[in-house]
């Protein structure tokens, strides 16, 4: 791990996290809790082998990530972040609203539907709190996760629950356009989109547009 050699608090903190690909193995650490090594190669479109071993070995060294043996039927290691690493989520939050502006095509890049959870929590907001606790659902069709409002604000849980509000099923872009204000629900049943339930729910929680740069 290269060093800035600054005695500088955010230099030093760049010599931790700041080499290319470090703090996207923390965010999928975040979304996924724990996860094989296989999991982390998967939502890391684009990284060659050999360099996620080396970040992953960085990490552990720095007190970022561990390690440990999953008993059977997993039966291999898995990976996590410490105390230290989950500190972090301030800081990828505050880069996810930074990068929101810059969001002005979900189709342009890979796209993993787990990284709903990462949009959904920096886009939405609950704009009349002080109304019953909504869910919806969201189905890509290989994986499904549940919007839950709270305090004013959007939540994330993985999978289903019973009687949501709403329920969307779609490809993962189509959804994240949808939550992002990028896609009507016009535009976006045109690309497949379909819904059950209440769909004024989710004006409820919705940007009233895509932000813009």
């Amino acid at each position: 791990m290269r060093s800035y050699r600054q005695s500088c608090p955010v230099a030093k903190a760049l010599d931790v996290v700041g080499d290319r690909w470090n703090l996207l193995i923390v965010r999928e650490l975040f979304l996924r809790e724990r996860c094989r090594y296989t999991d982390l190669r998967n939502g890391l479109p684009g990284i060659a082998t050999n360099m996620l071993s080396e970040r992953v070995r960085d990490l552990e060294d720095a007190g970022i990530i561990f390690r440990e043996h999953a008993p059977p039927p997993v039966a291999t290691s898995v990976f996590g972040l410490t105390e230290r690493g989950r500190a972090l989520q301030p800081v990828l939050r505050e880069l996810a609203l930074w990068g929101a502006p810059l969001m002005t095509d979900m189709a342009a890049g890979e796209f993993r539907d787990h990284w709903l959870g990462l949009i959904a929590e920096t886009y939405l907001a609950d704009h009349e709190p002080q109304l019953p606790a909504i869910s919806i659902q969201l189905d890509t069709g290989s994986e499904a996760a549940t919007l839950h409002t709270r305090d004013g604000l959007v939540h994330v849980q993985p999978g289903t629950v019973e009687q949501p509000d709403l329920t969307l099923t779609a490809d993962a872009t189509v959804l994240a356009g949808v939550l992002t204000a990028q896609l009507s629900l016009e535009q976006a049943r045109g690309e497949g989109l379909r819904s059950a339930g209440d769909v004024r729910a989710l004006s409820r929680i919705r940007a009233a547009q895509a932000p813009r740069p």
